[in-house]
Order: structure tokens, then C-alpha cells, then sequence
């Protein structure tokens, strides 16, 4: 299916944890092998994330948009039912919510709970070169499910923002194809790439293109390519992804 583009109190004051002298925004970013994408301001890098996957629902499966990111120019990027909306938060608010983080134990990478559950919920975090992931979570106290609910916009005082909400606007975006005809709906012949020639993500191919040239359709469209037909979703490149490598 196609997924249409559009993608909300004070933050709490709290001492920096890290004993580190430089500003938490100012991070370099670690763990990963990306760069900024070409059009991100200069120096933008990732600072934290958080993501939701597993459960019976099968959540954040390869190409699924992680919950929230935040990168270091104060851009907070908010996840729901497939869209993504934007906020700009001011240079302060984003110390002293990374402060918060440290805080509750994300500045070192740990995992919590049971390993090898099947069809355990998992929350992960990414928090410059850290990775945290707690299986199960509300099962046993944790700092970081206190914190995840600093991640929830309507938590945040206007006074905090710098603009937002407003719908992110991505230079690029994955078209995630799967093979199969769309029951009772309409065939179209795709005029982009080939479907079936590109990066494989999870069970669907991937390839990119502006989002300017994605055709409109309606939820049940198929799309004939290479003489197989396709279902496709289309999912936004972030500013720290540049490609369908970043999607694995």
C-alpha cells in the first residue's frame, strides 16, 4: 500500500549526569556508519533515538520509522500510524533532555530483561555510540521507561520550541516494494525505477526516489514493473539516512 507523506508542561530541569564538560546537543555522532543527508544543515547528526519493535503486532520491522529521533540541531522527528511530524526544540531544552537521558542510564549501553522471548516487546534506544534495549518493558522498574515519556511532545512547554508541529518534508524517500497483486484493485504500470532492482529490506525491495515523482493511487494500487506486479509503501528518509542500507 501506499503510505501518504506528512509525515503536538516544561522539559524538566536536571543537572548534566555525565560529568562531561561539552554541551550534550554538541555529541559527535557514533555508532553508525551514515552520514547527514546533502540537504541536512551542516554538522546535523543524530543524538537520540528510540524505537519500538517486536510484540505479537510484529513492530519496527526493516523499514518501519523508528518513534523519535533527535538530532543535534534541536529537529525532534515524531513517529505515528506512518507519518512523521517535526518540531524544533531550543538549544536548552535538548541539553536537558539529553541530560535526562544520561540520567536514566542511556549514556552506556546495556540490555534488560529476558533474551530469546518470542514475541517479546522490545524498547531501544540510540543515544550517541550507546545502544540500550530492555525486553518486556513494565515488567520491572527501569529509569528509561520514566524517561520515554519525555519523548511525548505534548509533554513539552511552548516556551521549549522553536516551531513545530509541522509535517517533515524529506528530500528523498524509500519506495518499500512487495511482490503480490492487490485484490480488486486497480494495475498500474510503475514509471520510476524497477521494483524488483534494488536493496532487499526485510521482504521487500528498496529503492529510492524524490518524493515529488511518487505517483498518487489509492490503498489498493498494484503496480506492474519488470513483468511482476507489486504492492508499495513509501517511507521518508530521515536526515541521518541516505540510503536503503540504513533501512536494514
Amino acid at each position: 500500500m501506499v503510505v501518504a507523506l506528512a509525515c503536538a508542561g516544561t522539559l524538566t530541569a536536571c543537572g548534566d549526569a555525565s560529568g562531561v564538560a561539552e554541551p550534550p546537543h554538541s555529541l559527535k555522532p557514533g555508532g553508525s556508519t551514515t552520514t547527514p543527508a546533502k540537504d541536512s544543515p551542516r554538522g546535523e547528526h543524530l543524538v537520540l533515538r528510540m524505537r519500538k519493535s517486536g510484540g505479537m503486532a510484529g513492530l519496527g520491522g526493516p523499514g518501519g520509522l523508528p518513534d523519535f529521533s533527535l538530532y543535534s540541531t534541536g529537529r525532534a522527528l515524531v513517529a505515528s500510524q506512518g507519518k512523521l511530524t517535526e518540531y524544533r526544540l531550543k538549544p536548552a531544552a535538548v541539553n536537558r533532555l539529553l541530560a535526562e537521558a544520561r540520567a536514566a542510564g542511556l549514556g552506556r549501553s546495556h540490555t534488560v530483561g529476558p533474551g530469546k522471548v518470542s514475541d517479546a516487546f522490545i524498547l531501544e534506544f540510540t543515544m550517541g555510540g550507546a545502544h540500550s534495549s530492555i525486553a518486556q518493558p513494565g515488567s520491572r522498574p527501569d529509569p528509561a521507561l520514566t524517561f520515554q515519556k519525555r519523548l511525548d511532545p505534548s509533554t513539552w512547554a511552548t516556551s521549549d520550541l522553536a516551531s513545530g508541529p509541522a509535517p517533515f518534508k524529506p528530500s528523498k524517500v524509500a519506495v518499500l516494494a512487495s511482490q503480490g497483486a492487490v485484490a480488486d484493485g486497480p494495475v498500474k504500470t510503475w514509471p520510476l525505477a524497477p521494483l524488483g532492482k534494488g536493496a532487499q529490506v526485510g521482504a521487500a525491495v528498496c529503492t529510492v526516489a524524490a518524493p515529488a515523482k511518487i505517483p498518487a493511487a489509492g490503498p489498493n494500487t498494484a503496480w506492474r514493473s519488470g513483468g511482476a506486479t507489486y504492492t508499495v509503501r513509501v517511507r521518508p528518509l530521515l536526515p541521518d539516512e541516505r540510503s536503503c542500507a540504513d533501512l536494514r
